[in-house]
């Protein structure tokens, strides 16, 4: 499967979290989250994600992470996935996830 295959399928995913209630949640810096963000998002950094990851479970929700690429979202979707969350995604780029929160 190529690449471009790939990222069609995760932005499915990511669509489908979305109209079923999904939560954006920007793994980003609070600076970095502040120069620019999703509606509706939270910023939890991806270093105290896994402190948080209690109260991220009791959300209840389907999770979608972001991040400025996919490194620090995919570390937050593995954290949580470790601590038995199973609706957790990778949106990646938090700008990818933007066009796709407004194409709904």
């Amino acid at each position: 499967m190529g690449l471009l295959s790939f990222l069609s399928i995760g932005n499915v995913q990511v669509k489908a979290a979305l109209r079923k209630g999904g939560l954006v949640i920007d793994v980003r810096t609070p600076g970095e989250f502040d120069q620019g963000k999703i509606p509706d998002s939270i910023n939890i950094p991806v270093d105290i994600i896994a402190a948080n990851a209690e109260r991220i479970k009791k959300m209840n929700r389907p999770i979608i992470f972001c991040s400025a690429s996919d490194s620090r979202s995919g570390t937050a979707v593995r954290i949580m996935k470790e601590r038995g969350m199973k609706k957790v995604y990778n949106g990646g780029n938090w700008q990818t996830v933007l066009r796709i929160y407004n194409s709904l």
